[in-house]
Order: structure tokens, then C-alpha cells, then sequence
């Protein structure tokens, strides 16, 4: 093999990087990978290896004193000789003697099983079995992978991804790795695998099943290359919040017509798993309300502990008056029976405050011992005002009517469960993302098998750097405990300085796409070089830096455009005829 160049003398050559002086009629491009030998002084070691990433490149007149000399050297009245230079990162060596390289050591571009020791691909096994998992397409055409045991908990876990809103395709990159972690074969259990995934901006990801029409022959040929089938995700169940509205349950969708399950909670679900927490997002603001949260928390637990049926029975609501405003009504046994979460609310009030609410100037609370929790008047009053204002945002989602039908993703017989909280209110997609997670988190404790692999986006509303709130809490555990229970978050976000820093400093896998210019100074940013935080800033759509624990540098790679349909007008309905007709024909 021809070298690309030699081991520069003129500057210093170190045992962790070096420069590289181009041949004339050869090119080193930022990221292209090489490797070069030298002879350990000790000649029973033989000869060491280094191998390495281009970070940076650079040309340069020889010869030339004044920036007007390029002209006169343009015109061949100056001798000039044109320098041709790339500085490489050291990734590797073979073996760990770190000894500088000898200047005038030719060095060539690492290709084949060079490529795979310099990106550490030799070392992805596992009893035998390799590791490496798709992950994209390197500049030079070769395929890019990650260590699969730093992503499904064996070595590590959680991936996160940062870039800029609407151009980094951070949820189309993490729909990738998905789509990579159940079609490569790599992962051995993966028919035991789900994956959860949070629909929080449009109705995109309601069309991961069908077939993308604007899918081209060379993207089909970078899937060929990744060894992954060009098609949509094959098991896929969509959930989708009811319409607020009166009458029959409706899932809340407009562009998907059909396949779309509603979901929602009954009152003695809200009560048995003790899902009040999640209404409140400023829990921590408040000492004495979060003191409170978790008393009436635990009071409507014991009160439903032994209820059947959506509706909750309550016998101690003695204001009449109350009673009539809530429309309560009452059950064969008389028994007073609550039926949707605005009477659930106006019970609580009156556990809380007594008949008559609290008196102004009274510090004693007129209302049940019980529930108070010996709070002020002043706390139990921020505490019903909290959530009063809470109904109108939930009570479609909490009702008494109908038996519950919350997503159940370990349950679901698809792998995937798309769970749509897009047209829901703030708070409401608080208390969707929480309830889930929870309920997630703790069948996974109590030992459910298989991994569970968990996409949400702007992790900076629920893992906010400043404030703290129980869904907060559930994103700390997953990311501190998840991984040794099969529970694994792929978070994204446009800016990782806002977001909790044991959340992101947990994840294994660190992804960024294009950054703000300004973002991209921030610390949390660090583990990248430089040279490439500056390229951040201009990264193309579909390009991603990636950072696996195994190698020292970032790894710039891009992923084909997706092949399942990321909204309505891209379904490729003949595609979808087609393959259910040859189904059919098959007997399938």
C-alpha cells in the first residue's frame, strides 16, 4: 500500500498525537483514519503501531513572508513550496509503549483491519459473539458501530442526544438506534426487547409502521451496507390521549385514521398507584406542600386499596351542599360514589379544609386530622388551589366512567409502544410521562425480564438543572439505576446545560448533532475537541458526533434517511399493498 505521507520533522511528534506532511498527489480529509510503524528501541519489542484520527488540516505557502506574497507566487515570480499538513489524535497503540513516532515514519490511511483496530471494532465481543451494533456511515464509506454492552447495561447505558430543534434529527437518530437494536441481530434478546417512545411534537412517530416513499436507491444501499433491512418498524401499537369531549372515548389523532388506541386512567388506578405526585411539578419549591403530596397521596391509596371498578366509594363527604354542586351520586348500597376527578377534587377539599373550607384568620385547619398532615391553613389552601387548576388540564385523562386503559409497554404484545402526549397540556404530559415511567420502573424492579429501551425528548422540561419534581426523581433513578434493571433511557434535548447533570453524566452513549454557537462553549460539552465543537455549529442534517467510552475521540458519522414514514404525505401506501397482498398470497 502507498503511504499518504511521512511523520513530520519540523514540528513535534508526541505518543498521543502527531503531524503528518501530505504526498503530493494524496489527500487526508478531517476524520479519515491512519496508522503508522516505528521501531521500538528495544528490539525485542519489535515494531509499535499507532493509529489515529485527523482532527485537523492545514496548507501553507513555504517560502512565503507577506500575505501579498501569494500573488507573486500565483504569478511563478516567487519560489514557493505548498506544505500540505493533518494533525492526528492518536486513538490506539500496539502495543502501550508511549514512545513519540520517529519523524519520517510513512504513514497510511487505515482501511479493513487497520480501520478496525483503530476504532477499537476487534475489542466488540462478547463469549464469542461480536458486539458491534450499527450506528451509521463513517466519511470514507465504512460502516460505523458502537459497543452494544455500553447501551443495553452490560458495560454502561443510556444514549444521549443534544442538538438544535428541527435540525440536529435528534428523534430521527434515536428511531435509528432503535430500529438498529431490534433488525441488526445483535442483541440477543431483543424479541424479549420494547421500547417505549413519547410522540412529543407533531404526530410523526404515529407512522413508524409504513413504508417512506421518499426512500432512494442510495439510501437503500447504505442500509444494504449497515446490514439492515430498508423498511419500517414491523411490531408497533399506537396510543394516542382521548379528546376532551363528552361522550364515546375517541383517541385525539388527526392524521392516523385508524390502529390508534386511547388511553387513560380510572380513579381507583390514580388512587392504587399513587399518581397524585405527578400532578405537581414544583414539588420541591414547597417543603410543607411536598409534605402534604405525599400524605393525601397515601390517604387515597388506602382509600381505594380494596375498590373494584372506575368509580371511587367514599361514606364520610358529610356537606350536603358540597355534594349537590359535585353532582355526586350514590350506589345500590347508598354509598356515595365519585365519577369523575373534578368530585375527586372537591372531596379532597373538603378532607382538607372541612364543610365550609378554612376560616381566614384561623391557623388550625378545620379539616381531617388525617389527611392534613398538621399543615397550615396556608399550605392545604396552595395545595387545593394547585389542584383545582389542575382539572380542566386531566380530568379527561383520570375518569370515573370508564374502566382505565393506561399504556402498558411491558404488557403490549408489539415491541414498540408509541405513546402521543403532543396535543396535551404541559402538566398533562407531566403526568403521562411520570405515571408511565413509574409504572415502567417498577415492574422492572420487581424483576420483569427483557430491556426496556425509553425515547423522550426535551429532557430539559423533566429533568430540569434547577428545579425538582417526582418525575425529576424517576429520570435520576433510571439514569443511576436503570441500566442494572434493563431499563434504558435514549434522552434528547436541544440544550444538555439545561438538563440534570447525573442524568446526561450517566449516559454512556453521547450524541450530538448541530449545536447553538453558544451552547456548544458550555462544559457539558467538553468531552468533544475543539476542532470539533466548532464543527458542531455547521453540522449537515442527517451527521451526528458520537461518543462511546471505548474510544478517546469522537466518532463523525451520518445514518440513511429514514425508511418508515416520519409524516402522512411519506407513506408508501402502494409499498404497504404490495407486501400485505404478498402475505396474503403466501398465507402469512
Amino acid at each position: 500500500m502507498k503511504p499518504c505521507g511521512m511523520v513530520l520533522g519540523s514540528r513535534e511528534a508526541g505518543a498521543l498525537d502527531f503531524w503528518v506532511a501530505v504526498e503530493e498527489g494524496q489527500y487526508l480529509r478531517l476524520d479519515d483514519l491512519v496508522y503508522v510503524e516505528f521501531q521500538h528501541p528495544d528490539p525485542l519489542k519489535g515494531q509499535v503501531r499507532y493509529y489515529g484520527m485527523v482532527d485537523q488540516v492545514l496548507k501553507l505557502y513555504e517560502g512565503s513572508q507577506f500575505d501579498t506574497d501569494v500573488f507573486l507566487a500565483n504569478r511563478q515570480l516567487l519560489p514557493i513550496s505548498l506544505s500540505y499538513a493533518a494533525h492526528v489524535k492518536v486513538t490506539r497503540l500496539d502495543p502501550e509503549e508511549y514512545l513519540p513516532p520517529d519523524p519520517g515514519c510513512p504513514v497510511y490511511v487505515a482501511r479493513e483491519r487497520d480501520l478496525e483496530m483503530a476504532l477499537y471494532y476487534d475489542k466488540m465481543t462478547s463469549e464469542g459473539q461480536s458486539t458491534r451494533l450499527p450506528a451509521g456511515i463513517l466519511k470514507n464509506g465504512e460502516v460505523a458501530y458502537l459497543n452494544l454492552e455500553f447501551l443495553n447495561g452490560v458495560k454502561g447505558g443510556h444514549v444521549n442526544i443534544s442538538g438544535i430543534s428541527g435540525v440536529a434529527t435528534k428523534t430521527s437518530y434515536a428511531t435509528f438506534l432503535l430500529y438498529s437494536l431490534f433488525e441488526s441481530g445483535v442483541m440477543k434478546d431483543s424479541l424479549n426487547a420494547k421500547a417505549l417512545v413519547f410522540n412529543v411534537k407533531g404526530e410523526d412517530l404515529f407512522f413508524l409502521d409504513k413504508p417512506n416513499k421518499g426512500l432512494k436507491a442510495e439510501d437503500r444501499d447504505k442500509y444494504t451496507a449497515l446490514g439492515l433491512p430498508a423498511g419500517p418498524f414491523r411490531s408497533v401499537a399506537f396510543r394516542a390521549p382521548p379528546k376532551p369531549t363528552p361522550g364515546d372515548v375517541v383517541p385525539d389523532v388527526e392524521s392516523r385514521k385508524g390502529g390508534v388506541l386511547p388511553f387513560y386512567w380510572d380513579l381507583v388506578q390514580f388512587c392504587k398507584g399513587g399518581l397524585l405526585p405527578y400532578l405537581f411539578t414544583d414539588r420541591g419549591s414547597m417543603t410543607n406542600l411536598g409534605f402534604l403530596i405525599d400524605q393525601v397521596t397515601e390517604r387515597l391509596r388506602k382509600l381505594a386499596a380494596d375498590q373494584r371498578g372506575p368509580a371511587l366509594q367514599v361514606e364520610d363527604w358529610q356537606d350536603q351542599q358540597s355534594l349537590d354542586d359535585a353532582g355526586v351520586t350514590f350506589d345500590s348500597l347508598g354509598k356515595m360514589r365519585l365519577s369523575s376527578f373534578g368530585q375527586l377534587v372537591r372531596y379532597i377539599e373538603f378532607k382538607l379544609l372541612g364543610p365550609e373550607g378554612g376560616e381566614e384568620d384561623e391557623k388550625r385547619p378545620k379539616g381531617d386530622p388525617r389527611w392534613t398532615a398538621r399543615q397550615a391553613t396556608g399550605t392545604l389552601e396552595a395545595f387545593v388551589r394547585r389542584l383545582r387548576a389542575s382539572v380542566q388540564n386531566v380530568e379527561f385523562l383520570i375518569r370515573g366512567d370508564k374502566k382505565g386503559n393506561p399504556p402498558d409497554p411491558l404488557a403490549a404484545q408489539e415491541q414498540v409502544s408509541v405513546v402521543g402526549i403532543n396535543r396535551l397540556s404541559a402538566q398533562a404530559q407531566m403526568f403521562v410521562v411520570g405515571s408511565i415511567l413509574r409504572e415502567v420502573f417498577e415492574k422492572k424492579s420487581a424483576g420483569r425480564p427483557g430491556a426496556v429501551f425509553i425515547v423522550l425528548d426535551e429532557l430539559n422540561k423533566y429533568a430540569p438543572r434547577e428545579d425538582e419534581s417526582p418525575i425529576k426523581d424517576i429520570l435520576l433513578d433510571i439514569a443511576e439505576r436503570g441500566r442494572s434493571l434493563g431499563v434504558i433511557l435514549i434522552g434528547a434535548q436541544q440544550t444538555a446545560s439545561e438538563v440534570e447533570r447525573r442524568v446526561v453524566g450517566n449516559a454512556a452513549i453521547r450524541v450530538v448533532g448541530r449545536l447553538d454557537a453558544a451552547e456548544a462553549e458550555r462544559p457539558e460539552y467538553r468531552f468533544m475537541p475543539a476542532s470539533f465543537r466548532d464543527r458542531a455549529v455547521i453540522l449537515p442534517q442527517g451527521t451526528m458526533i458520537v461518543q462511546q467510552p471505548e474510544l478517546p475521540v469522537p466518532l463523525p458519522l451520518n445514518f440513511p434517511y429514514p425508511a418508515w414514514a416520519t409524516k402522512a404525505s411519506e407513506q408508501n401506501l402502494e409499498a404497504e399493498i404490495s407486501t400485505e397482498a404478498l402475505e396474503r398470497d403466501l398465507g402469512l
